[in-house]
């Protein structure tokens, strides 16, 4: 349960910032409290485990043949379709076209990256 909040709350934050960077260039939020945003990151974090997996599997040959560069595009149109399931609930953002959502895209993945490596949990512990 503590992974799971941790990762809701870095979700949220790496959301919050790539709002906060993106707000009026592309991307115009609904709501930025932060109860909106806990919300968008349960529907962000259910959107990337249920189908960034058969993304993947479906896209692998795209991404192997582009070295890697067909992630960018399925966390591309995850970020959109998580700000597009977020705006029917009313906590969403709407994106205006696909290089907001590319650095949007960028931005939650970069920040998420940092949180995540910043609470790590240690499995060795200084002696």
């Amino acid at each position: 349960m503590k992974k799971f909040l941790l990762r809701l709350l870095i979700n949220a934050a790496a959301l919050y910032v790539a709002i906060f960077f993106l707000n009026g260039r592309g991307i115009i939020p609904q709501s930025t409290d932060w109860v909106s945003l806990l919300w968008l990151a349960l529907i962000f974090g259910l959107v990337n485990a249920i189908l960034r997996p058969l993304l993947i599997i479906v896209g692998c040959p795209f991404i192997i043949l582009t070295l890697g560069l067909g992630t960018v595009l399925i966390n591309t149109l995850l970020f959109y379709l998580a700000g597009e399931i977020g705006t029917r609930f009313g906590v969403g953002f709407t994106v205006t076209g696909f290089w907001p959502a590319l650095f949007g895209a960028l931005i939650v993945s970069i920040v998420s990256f940092v949180l995540s490596s910043v609470f790590k949990e240690r499995k060795h512990r200084s002696r």
